[in-house]
């Protein structure tokens, strides 16, 4: 219990630092954070009339709660705020579709994560994507916070076109309560540790947990080339 307090006690610091990584080359790596920088650069520029301070907004790193804020403000669609370890690039992804509970959220390039109750189900666009994952057998000791066993089977498709699946088995740890604030909402909310492995790999994933089974905040493990993506909500 206590490596399992001392991995989520901090995935709330995680999370937010991950929001203002980035660096000023990012808008020419073509980077997911670019792509932000790009929208709310030229619109810095029109409101102050200061062509200068827009190219100097677009190259300085944006906190979380002021990409938060400029989503909301320009996009009624609810939101996620996405930041992948592999790349330290942070972005806003609104959700451009739902079906059955899963929804998929997007960014303007077309950079996609899809979610079914928070649990990440598969990526698009990003580059050794997460074709789909089975979570359902864990998805409900997480989402009703209990601990336990479970298994779960994340596919990729790999270069000749073959889905290869890749079956874990997970171990579903329960840890304290979290009360914070993130976008102008307040959350209560328990956190939950899933320790998974097979093929020889090794992972964990964070979440908290509220008392409805909402995951606001969560770091969840792709693939092994892109590593974890932190997914905070901003608009449920």
């Amino acid at each position: 219990m206590t490596r399992v307090m001392n991995n989520v006690a901090g995935l709330m610091a995680t999370a937010l630092l991950l929001a203002a990584c980035g660096t000023p080359d990012d808008e020419a790596q073509g980077t997911i954070l670019g792509q932000l920088r790009q929208a709310v650069g030229p619109t810095m520029g029109r409101v102050t009339g200061n062509a200068d301070q827009a190219e100097a907004q677009q190259k300085a790193p944006l906190s979380a709660d002021e990409m938060a804020a400029r989503a909301l403000a320009a996009n009624p669609a609810p939101l996620i705020l996405v930041g992948l370890e592999s790349s330290g690039a942070t972005q806003v992804m609104a959700m451009t579709g739902e079906n059955g509970g899963m929804r998929t959220y997007m960014t303007p390039n077309e950079q996609a994560l899809i979610t079914r109750g928070g649990m990440l189900t598969g990526t698009k666009g990003l580059g050794h994507d997460l074709s789909v994952a089975e979570v359902d057998n864990v998805a409900a000791l997480i989402r009703s916070r209990r601990s336990g066993q479970a298994t779960r089977i994340n596919r990729y498709l790999e270069g000749d076109g073959v889905e290869r699946p890749l079956p874990m088995n997970c171990t579903v740890a329960i840890g304290g309560g979290k009360s914070f604030a993130f976008a102008g909402t307040g959350w209560n909310a328990t956190q939950v540790v899933e320790t998974c492995q097979g093929g020889g790999i090794e992972v964990q994933n964070s979440y908290l947990v509220s008392a409805s089974g909402q995951i606001p905040v969560s770091r969840q493990w792709i693939s092994p080339n892109l590593g974890y993506v932190t997914i905070q909500t901003i608009r449920p």
